[in-house]
């Protein structure tokens, strides 16, 4: 059978700019665009996710004469005859091995960068392969979606941090503290690898099968995330509601060490926590704490999530017990613990701990578990990126290229050769038309004519985005 989806790379982009080869100007020599995020919901992205693009469609030989024929034939179908740029993809086989005269400068995988700043240039090597550089936008935009999921975990995982922070002076356990449930969300096994890769830069708690073999596999990442076993409703609700105390009793004996998590709202998850529990069972769940055996990590999972933790915490903290920690906070015996993994989002999350602090709660009792909120309830414009073309060479003439649109400004694009750099004080920002100190540029060349020049390993990415709490802070 057929693959589902295209690994023609003639074929990976826009319809139209399959055209666009005739329509730069006579003499076009050089194209060079860059990538960047305009605006949006947070002040800053976390940059990741170019590498995965890089190594799946543009290293090595990825044109051939196949590959070409199929797409004159699609184009010729498809937009009519004659307006494929046959020549020109035959000039890269002849001349170039089939390799892509390109260059990519980027920003390290893993940084930190403002808005409004250039994170990306391309630009053609050949100065007949002008037309390419454009043609390769719709997969290289593509990064917008890792490089969002990063910057929305890193922004929770902030949250979080400063809650540890505050409620229990120390940040043990954070990296597992937002756990990946977005696979069978997501629109497709490779948007959950992708979406969920991006979310592993932050934490190590998931449950993405996907997610973890792409880091292996294009970063080197022998092991990105970490799971333990777990209920679902099915596993629960399979012993009936007469027996639901015997399906949790089984969850115990089961799993008699390490750390098992149990959902527990099947049927009245307060009941669960008061009676089963902190009931009937609560001699095995004791028992966990008295062998060392790891915690009963106990799962609400409907209800309003601000609300519903805290009435789970008061009746355990009534069934188990509690201390008061060094903050002032109180902490459940670490034999029984919370995860939220409904309702779970950036807004939701600071609702959540905010109401278990007015309560008294210390951050340390609860994790918290995100799917859609985390991989699908965002797009494009949630950071407002955007590829654009700002210098090109005509007739060896430079050109410095923007647009500025009087409808909206806010779409106005940058002009001319840019470098991202540093201000005395550290701060990021771009130098455009060509006035930029190469010598400090940050852009690194990560590909140029078919061979990745830069590779980076998961774990210097993720040192890298690391949150500034943790970088002295007691873990």
């Amino acid at each position: 059978m057929a693959s589902p989806c295209n690994d023609n790379l003639l074929l990976a982009t826009d319809s139209y700019k399959v055209t666009h080869h005739r329509q730069y100007p006579p003499g076009t020599e050089t194209v060079y665009s860059y990538f960047e995020s305009r605006g949006g919901k947070f002040p800053e992205v976390l940059f990741f996710g170019l590498q995965y693009i890089i190594k799946r469609w543009l290293v090595g030989q990825v044109v051939t004469r196949e590959k070409i024929e199929e797409a004159k034939a699609f184009s010729d179908a498809h937009l009519g005859p004659g307006l494929f740029n046959y020549s020109g993809w035959m000039h890269i086989l002849e001349k170039h091995g089939g390799r892509l005269p390109i260059r990519i400068k980027a920003v390290p995988e893993g940084t930190l960068i403002p808005y409004k700043n250039v994170m990306v240039t391309v630009e053609n090597t050949d100065p007949k392969c002008y037309w390419l550089t454009n043609y390769l936008e719709t997969l290289l935009v593509q990064v917008w979606y890792p490089c969002t999921v990063a910057t929305n975990s890193r922004a929770q995982k902030t949250v979080i941090a400063e809650n540890l922070n505050d409620t229990a002076g120390s940040l043990a356990g954070l990296p597992f503290k937002l756990h990946d449930f977005g696979y069978r969300g997501s629109t497709s096994v490779e948007s959950a690898a992708i979406g969920g890769a991006a979310h592993l830069v932050n934490f190590k708690g998931t449950d993405n099968i996907a997610a973890i073999i792409l880091a292996r596999d294009y970063y080197g990442c022998k092991m990105a995330g970490f799971s333990v076993p777990a209920a679902e409703h099915s596993t629960i609700t399979s012993w009936t509601k007469a027996n639901e105390e015997d399906a949790y009793k089984n969850m115990l004996s089961q799993f008699p060490n390490g750390t098992v998590a149990c959902v527990s709202d099947s049927y009245d998850v307060l009941n669960a926590c008061e009676h089963i529990w902190g009931g009937h069972l609560k001699e095995m769940v004791c028992d966990r704490g008295l062998r060392g055996a790891g915690p009963l990590v106990i799962r609400p999972d409907s209800g309003d999530p601000a609300t519903i933790v805290v009435q789970v915490l008061d009746i355990l903290g009534s069934k188990f017990g509690y201390e008061t920690n060094s903050k002032g906070f109180k902490v459940l015996p670490p034999y029984v613990r919370i995860l939220q993994g409904d309702g779970v989002s950036y807004e939701s999350l600071k609702e959540i701990l905010a109401n278990s602090k007015g309560h008294g709660w210390s951050a340390e009792n609860v994790s918290f578990g995100s799917g859609g909120a985390l991989l699908q309830k965002l797009d494009r414009d949630t950071q407002k990126f955007a590829f654009k073309c700002s210098y090109a060479l005509v007739e060896g003439h430079p050109v410095n290229v923007y647009k500025d649109p009087v409808t909206d400004h806010g779409k106005i694009s940058k002009k001319g050769r840019l470098t991202l750099e540093l201000d005395a004080e550290g701060h990021y920002f771009t130098t455009t038309e060509g006035r930029g100190d190469a010598a400090k540029d940050l852009l690194v060349t990560v590909f140029e004519n078919g061979e990745l020049l830069k590779e980076y390993t998961f774990d210097e990415i993720r040192q890298r985005a690391e949150v500034p709490l943790c970088w002295s802070a007691p873990q």
